[in-house]
């Protein structure tokens, strides 16, 4: 007898900057079929294989990662977290609302905020796409999207317990702008919050710079957009508590 859980739609979070993926495996296909038609040599036709069977291998390793290795991550990460279920949480570049629905189911009594601005670089990216999702995880209720730009975000200061980031800041074409999202999710940031982003090491090294605080944690293959050379970081930063007898700012 079949689960009724089973014929419910579930969440499909798309493929993060698709025709990377498409172009890479397209080349890895071109090269094996090369290597079992070429003629001059035995020994180009076997680094032509090799070459492709590489190229393979890597856009295999972006699609796990993409499609699985980072949702087992965020699910992790956010147990680690320590959410109590109250908390108002904040997602910049939320898409298609991996993050943002996973932390969601761990907030029966808060609410999970997603911000966008719905550009291609995730597949099928738009708000009805995240509500959806939420709404085949079962936590509609506690999912709510904005489009806005996260370098001026629409919320007053302190305005939540955790602000989060997926592979999103990184886009941000110019380095000033990229600060200033980071300054700006420590602003909406309540004192004692938790900003936690997941994004290119070479980026989080400099917003770890700019901020002058935080930790860097490499998360491994697990994560890795293809390969080692497109490796991922973790920055966890905890905004200081106001001294007694001052407002937060």
């Amino acid at each position: 007898m079949s689960n009724p859980h089973d014929l419910l739609p579930r969440p499909r979070y798309g493929v993060d900057a698709p025709a990377f993926p498409a172009l890479t495996g397209a080349v890895g296909v071109a090269c094996c079929l090369a290597a079992t038609r070429w003629r001059p040599s035995r020994r180009g036709r076997a680094t032509t294989a090799a070459v492709g069977a590489a190229v393979l291998a890597s856009t295999g390793v972006y699609v796990h990662t993409t499609l699985r290795g980072k949702l087992r991550f965020w699910e992790r990460e956010l147990d680690r977290i320590g959410l109590k279920g109250g908390e108002q949480l904040l997602d910049l570049g939320c898409g298609r609302g991996m993050v943002l629905i996973e932390a969601a189911k761990r907030l029966p009594k808060g609410r999970a905020h997603g911000v966008d601005l719905w550009t291609g670089d995730q597949s099928g990216n738009n708000p009805e796409a995240t509500l959806a999702n939420g709404a085949a995880a079962g936590v509609a209720g506690r999912v709510e999207v904005h489009t806005a730009d996260m370098t001026e975000l629409p919320f007053e200061d302190a305005s939540f317990d955790v602000v989060t980031s997926a592979m999103a800041i990184h886009n941000i074409p110019s380095r000033e702008a990229r600060r200033s999202a980071v300054d700006e999710a420590m602003r909406v940031l309540r004192p004692g919050g938790q900003l936690v982003v997941v994004d290119l090491w070479w980026a989080l090294k400099d917003y770890t710079a700019h901020l002058g605080q935080g930790t860097l944690r490499p998360l491994g293959p697990g994560y890795w957009y293809g390969g080692p050379w497109f490796a991922v970081t973790l920055f966890r930063v905890v905004k200081e508590s106001a001294p007694t007898g001052e407002e937060p700012c």
